[in-house]
């Protein structure tokens, strides 16, 4: 077969895909006979760390490493897995030695929670080979790592490379690093089951870990800065933390622990007239939320230095992950006829993926708030990630990603407008670049328009300690200026002195009680608890009673007022979304509908089965019974 070419009728022979390919590698072969050169194949290296394996005939014979929360979060978190049949054991916060062994093994120019991480688990193996007298080797096969992945514009995407790249030039190649993102499924490569089995269960443990991690240091960073007995809400914690540890890998009731670590804070007293300054933290999430010398033990110096903290809790990591999904989905809904990607929504319902995102949203905060009301931690409010987007859209968009996005800008702000802190203190790595070279760049111009704002940036680069506890006391000495003057001023305002204030406390355990929130009224806790009992002080038990009772009616009287509001805007909303939810309710429908009706019809089926066999069996009965 061939085609003629007209002019001179030569016909060319057509060759299919394989001749061509075949006389290609005849023609590499010839001239490489020629060249003196080898054809054989060539064995290329291939690293087997990228697809990791565990198998589940393993698992007994392995043991889970997890690090890379706080210690609270880390410790229930083993706890959770091992009621779920692991064995695991936990890396300690990371410390200078683990920076050292980072920079040693790890690339230049990585941020510190690369360094501090990476260098935390090398340290570890390296440690525990030697204290075991087992090869590096004996290590890779008896240890997994287990953290987090991602991708994005931070180098938070390439931490799974530097794990690799340390690990094999300490010595440990081949050591196996399961990353979440990589390991969603049941099955490996190998048609194996996984030993580490990622299913709703397992997702559900870790969530009740977590959440009740977040509770536990939260009532910590309430009660530290006010205790009166140094220690006791640390005793306090650690019992609480030790009897949901127990619950987790009992496979019990995390509540019934959490009540019963409520009776132990309870029992914490404290002096509510100290004027501590609240610090809001916020910045870099892994600089944030680590408590060793990652950050230069931040928490724990701020609360030497007098000052509350005020924390972001993982949770609010979890509801920011569930507002990318809401925003990103309605952005791609709109492109649905013309996005093809592998994830887009051309052929999807997204209305059903938007409602499964708000019920996790809806769940994880009723489980937060359970886990707090048993525990004792009341009075907290979730950040609304709508109204933080909002808030920091202005001025950073909500589409630039990596780090905390647009929150670090939106968080300040809000704490600016509602006087929710004395100061905010923005940490991350240095050269962190979403966070440093975008937020604080942003951060700036909201000084600007806040000048009466306090705001301190600082970056950790595991050397300079000084200088930053330094620069942080600075910006704290404004900060402790603000919260005496103010609770001061509140004093002088409802005319009343600290030791009224303390005696009526230590007489009306119900508000001196750790346990007890008072509503939001100042910058800080102190003038928070004067602003609600300032009215009380020097009046009967009766007397109080109709003041709170007054002050429960105000409440509902102001929501009562602000609802005719609130409709008018839902409705407004609801009115411009009309269309959309409309065009969404159809496409539901239709893929509802022979769902529907197949169910309808066996319902029916099974109805009328039922009647005609009791009409069948009633005469046969009446029969047996004449007999």
């Amino acid at each position: 077969m061939g085609t003629v070419n007209e002019n001179n009728g030569f016909k060319l022979p057509i060759l299919g895909e394989e001749d061509i390919d075949a006389q290609l590698r005849a023609f590499e072969q010839e001239e490489a006979a020629k060249l003196g050169l080898k054809t054989e194949a060539t064995d290329h290296w291939v690293d087997k760390m990228i697809s990791p394996e565990f198998k589940a005939s393993k698992r007994q014979e392995t043991t889970l490493l997890i690090s890379g929360l706080t210690r609270a979060h880390d410790y229930l978190l083993q706890g959770g897995l091992q009621g779920l049949g692991y064995k695991v054991e936990v890396i300690d916060c990371p410390d200078n030695d683990a920076l050292r062994y980072g920079k040693e093994f790890g690339n230049r120019g990585q941020c510190n929670p690369t360094y501090f991480t990476v260098g935390n688990l090398v340290k570890f193996l390296t440690e525990r080979a030697a204290r075991d007298g087992i090869t590096q080797q004996e290590a890779v096969d008896k240890y997994v790592f287990v953290t987090a992945g991602a991708c994005g514009p931070c180098r938070f995407g390439m931490y799974a490379t530097e794990y690799r790249k340390a690990l094999r030039d300490a010595g440990f190649d081949g050591f196996r690093v399961l990353l979440f993102q990589q390991k969603g499924g049941l099955k490996q490569a190998t048609g194996e089951e996984s030993g580490l089995v990622m299913n709703p269960k397992f997702f559900l443990t870790l969530l009740r870990a977590i959440i009740a991690g977040d509770v536990i240091n939260g009532m910590g960073y309430r009660l530290r800065p006010f205790e009166v007995e140094a220690g006791a809400t640390n005793a306090a914690a650690e019992k609480t933390k030790k009897w949901v540890h127990e619950a987790l890998t009992q496979q019990k009731s995390v509540l019934r622990a959490l009540w019963r670590g409520r009776a132990e804070f309870a029992k914490v007293k404290c002096d509510w007239t100290r004027p501590a300054p609240r610090v809001s933290i916020i910045g870099e999430f892994w600089a944030m939320t680590t408590e060793g010398d990652g950050n230069y033990q931040l928490q724990t110096f701020l609360e030497q230095e007098g000052a509350e903290c005020d924390i972001q809790f993982v949770t609010n990591w979890l509801l920011f992950m569930l507002w990318e999904g809401r925003y990103d989905t309605k952005l791609r809904a709109e492109l649905r006829g013309l996005d093809k990607a592998k994830k887009s929504l051309k052929d999807a319902a997204f209305g059903k993926k938007l409602f499964g995102l708000f019920v996790a949203d809806l769940a994880i905060r009723g489980a937060f708030h359970t886990f707090g009301a048993a525990v004792g931690y009341r009075g907290y409010h979730l950040p609304d990630m709508d109204v933080i987007a909002e808030t920091a859209d202005k001025y950073y968009n909500n589409q630039v990603r990596g780090g905390e996005g647009h929150m670090e800008v939106g968080k300040f702000i809000l704490n600016v407008l509602h006087n929710k802190t004395h100061m905010t203190l923005s940490v991350k790595p240095f050269g962190c670049m979403p966070s440093s070279g975008v937020s604080d760049g942003v951060q700036s111009m909201i000084t600007g328009l806040y000048p009466q704002s306090i705001f301190c940036a600082i970056e950790t680069s595991g050397d300079g300690k000084v200088n930053v506890h330094s620069r942080v006391q600075m910006f704290l000495f404004k900060a402790r200026l603000a919260a005496q003057k103010e609770y001061a001023e509140a004093l002088e305002r409802y005319g009343v002195t600290a030791e009224q204030v303390k005696a009526f406390n230590d007489a009306h355990p119900h508000f001196g009680s750790g346990l007890h929130r008072a509503p939001h009224a100042a910058a800080g806790t102190a003038g928070d608890r004067l602003a609600e009992i300032a009215s009380y002080i020097g009046k009967s038990e009766t007397q109080i009673r109709i003041l709170r009772a007054k002050a429960a009616l105000s409440t509902v009287a102001a929501g009562v007022k602000a609802a005719p509001g609130f409709i008018a805007g839902l409705r407004k909303k609801l009115v411009e979304r009309a269309p959309i939810l409309v065009a969404q309710a159809r496409e539901e429908w239709k893929d509802a509908r022979p769902v529907f009706e197949q169910k309808a019809r066996e319902t029916v089926t099974a109805s009328v089965a039922k009647v005609t066999s009791k009409i069948r069996r009633r005469p046969a009965a009446e029969a047996q019974a004449s007999v």
